[in-house]
């Protein structure tokens, strides 16, 4: 099996997301990059409208689609004379759904690990399964306006807004107790820099956090909130261990 970070450099993979598994200069650009004296590796897509699927039927047929394409793309290259030797499939919730990926060489998902609120919106899986999360504190309150204020803004949770046209928008995350479950109707409605408002989803009564409350916040997007962190601290629930993993930043 064959992945992209096992090729050696100069290399191009032709992306089926821009050049269609079926489009007549897919050969034709494939012959242009290697006169240009490149090696065409083989090809790559993202199942980016799997993110628009509702249910397990609707997943599993974008998730098929997206394989069989880019195993009918790596066909017609090899047919040509190229090795192709890479086919690359990703998006999260294909990968959870895909039920084959005969031809695939490699499937790259992005929050396939740890799982996130726009997950959640999807339907691949559920609040329970979310294993990241921001823990962050109560620092005040603005009781005329129903917020509670916590230390966690779009520093901690990222600006990311992905469930915003989900048909549940979940603010800046969901808020839960130290225990991971979440406090029903509860959610960050709002951020600066370095703070959070936490207020009820519907403007409705919020239960009376004092200051000091140590909450969590499961987050929209889990990488880009990862983004926001030098490590991840690991605790693994019923052993009463944890420990701290580096992650990789930047650009």
């Amino acid at each position: 099996m064959t992945s992209l970070a096992e090729l050696d450099t100069p290399c191009l993979v032709v992306d089926c997301a821009k050049v269609a598994a079926n489009a007549a200069d897919l050969v034709p650009l494939a012959t242009a990059l290697r006169d240009a004296g490149n090696t065409v590796a083989g090809v790559m897509t993202h199942a980016g409208g799997s993110y628009d699927c509702r249910g397990d039927a609707a997943l599993r047929a974008i998730a098929e689609q997206e394989r069989s394409g880019a195993v009918h793309a790596a066909e017609r290259l090899r047919a040509a004379g190229f090795e192709a030797a890479v086919v690359s499939v990703g998006s999260s919730p294909t990968a959870h759904f895909a039920e084959k990926l005969g031809g695939v060489t490699e499937v790259r998902a992005g929050v396939f690990v740890f799982f996130d609120l726009v997950m959640a919106g999807i339907g691949v899986c559920k609040l329970d399964d979310i294993a990241l999360s921001v823990l962050t504190t109560v620092i005040g309150h603005q009781k005329e306006k129903g917020w509670t204020l916590i230390d966690a803004g779009w520093m901690a949770l990222s600006r990311d807004r992905g469930t915003a046209r989900q048909p549940v928008d979940q603010g800046y995350g969901v808020v839960c107790d130290l225990d991971d479950r979440p406090i029903p109707d509860l959610i960050v409605t709002e951020t600066n820099q370095e703070h959070g408002v936490v207020a009820h989803r519907n403007g409705g009564k919020a239960p009376d956090l004092p200051i000091g409350t140590r909450l969590r916040v499961l987050p929209n997007h889990a990488c880009a909130t990862g983004a926001q962190h030098r490590e991840y601290n690991v605790s693994i629930s019923g052993r009463g261990s944890s420990s701290a993993w580096q992650r990789f930043a930047g650009w």
